[in-house]
């Protein structure tokens, strides 16, 4: 598969809802964004319930990653299965922080969150946010526009 052939820029491929028992069948030193899900065996459809939300970069990968929580205390029995969002080769491990920051800010006050998905701040994205007061279409024009990403 050539670069961005998908027609994404950042999510090479995904899997989603995987039984935690499949974790072993994930390669080594796969990078990018994962969830962990409680599956609700009680509704007619299947429901799964964001339990933890991570990243991996670098070495260790998401199997490892998955791994430590499957043998862990504290999140070990909380989950049941778990979604990857591998990224592609040439992304940066600051671009795959920036995306898991992302998702930890959204679910950082969900009272609906599992308490294990509910996370600290993300600081870098606290700097550029605007506050509630100074919401309105003239903060947004005042601002200079950037026409492309850095990267690009």
């Amino acid at each position: 598969m050539s670069a961005r052939s998908n027609g994404l820029r950042l999510i090479f491929r995904c899997a989603q809802w995987i039984p935690k028992s499949f974790l072993n069948r994930i390669p080594k030193r796969v990078r990018g964004i994962y969830a962990l899900h409680f599956y609700h065996k009680k509704f007619k459809k299947k429901k799964y319930d964001v339990v933890y939300i991570g990243m991996a970069s670098g070495k260790a990968g998401i199997r490892s990653r998955l791994a430590a929580h499957a043998g862990s205390k504290r999140k070990g029995k909380e989950w049941s299965h778990f979604s990857i969002f591998e990224v592609w080769p040439n992304i940066a491990e600051d671009d795959i922080s920036e995306l898991e920051g992302l998702f930890r800010e959204i679910f950082r006050k969900d009272t609906n969150a599992n308490h294990l998905a509910r996370q600290k701040r993300y600081v870098k994205l606290q700097k550029v946010r605007v506050p509630t007061r100074r919401i309105g279409a003239g903060n947004w024009l005042a601002q200079k526009r950037i026409s492309s990403s850095p990267k690009e």
